[in-house]
């Protein structure tokens, strides 16, 4: 695997690109204690300066834990596609009922009841830095990658990995 670091826009475009592909992140907050507090929570956009927004119910723990420690750490995981990102940042809630209307939609009717939901809060996730890895070639190129490095001894590159600099 090939080491990439990337840094501002670069950084900020490749995060974006899997945020959106992978879509559900486990969203620790507690940083601080243990166990964390992990949640399954699903990306609604990542702006242009590179934040990241989440739908999430204002009575929640992971809303109380921000209230106290804004620390969070994001992870993705697709291990079918072989991505996979750790971001770490900080978050905060946000109220501001345009910001709630632009991000909400029918499919989160199943959590809110609707976009007025006096529980509907916003989470703006400010990514500092992150790490991430990616195989861009499918399952059988990496097969046979894999096993032609095991025959001639050669050093595998099924990937790339590396920090982004937010």
């Amino acid at each position: 695997m090939s080491t990439e670091n990337l840094t501002n826009d670069e950084a900020k475009k490749r995060l974006k690109d899997m945020v959106e592909d992978i879509k559900v992140a486990m969203f620790a907050t507690r940083l601080n204690k243990q166990p964390l507090s992990v949640v399954p929570m699903h990306t609604k956009e990542v702006d242009k300066e590179g934040n990241i927004w989440f739908l999430s119910g204002n009575n929640s723990d992971h809303n109380s834990d921000l209230l106290k420690n804004s620390k969070t750490q994001l992870l993705y995981s697709d291990p079918n596609a072989m991505k996979f990102v750790s971001v770490y940042g900080d978050a905060e809630i946000v109220t501001d009922q345009a910001v709630l209307d632009e991000l909400y939609n029918k499919k989160d009717n199943a959590w809110f009841d609707g976009a007025e939901d006096p529980n509907l809060t916003a989470i703006k996730f400010h990514p500092k830095e992150a790490a991430y890895w990616n195989n861009d070639s499918n399952k059988l190129v990496t097969f046979f990658k894999l096993q032609a490095a095991a025959v001639t001894g050669d050093d595998k590159d099924i990937g790339k990995s590396g920090k982004m600099d937010l």
